[in-house]
């Protein structure tokens, strides 16, 4: 199945069962435990908060259900991104995704997820946090062109995601 076929397919769907796209197969998305929905909104609240402090008028921080298109057989909808530049507010994905983050849990390859965004040249971070350790993967873009840099992150510390020129607080990504 390719993208756009699965956009189609998808709109059909019962309310609450979502899916991805992963090497034109369909990947069912595991239901969720509290404390993952608890951090993603978090994550998202904590976005979107620093990119009006840093006055990014022209990024948008947006929580799950906005998918990003890896390549015409797969597609991702990962838990919380940035997107910069202009958007259409009807669409399914965002065309432009600068950081994109997954909240990990046991059901999900995130690994695999890293090769994927990172295929978009347009994508400079991922993060993955583990709720439970309370820490954050922030693998990001070095200026060495394909190396790409990981680092783990407790929650006393600080997030530079540049671009698209934020700095976010570990711990306000995690609920409680």
């Amino acid at each position: 199945m390719s993208v756009d076929e699965f956009l189609v397919w998808s709109q059909d769907l019962p309310e609450g069962e979502r899916y991805e796209l992963v090497d034109g197969r369909l990947s069912r998305m595991q239901s969720e435990r509290i404390i993952h929905a608890e951090t993603k909104a978090n994550v998202w609240l904590a976005l979107r908060g620093a990119l009006r402090s840093a006055g990014k008028s022209d990024c948008h921080a947006f929580i799950d259900g906005v998918s990003v298109r890896i390549d015409e057989t797969t597609l991702r909808e990962p838990d919380a991104l940035i997107h910069c530049g202009t958007y259409d507010p009807n669409a399914l994905l965002a065309d432009n995704p600068v950081v994109v983050v997954e909240v990990a849990s046991p059901q999900r390859p995130e690994i695999k997820k890293t090769l994927d965004y990172f295929s978009l040249e347009s994508v400079e971070h991922y993060l993955v946090l583990f709720p439970a350790e309370g820490r954050v993967l922030h693998q990001f873009r070095s200026s060495t062109p394909g190396e790409i840099v990981s680092r783990i992150l407790g929650k006393d510390a600080r997030i530079d995601l540049t671009p698209p020129g934020i700095t976010v607080a570990v711990e306000a990504l995690f609920a409680g």
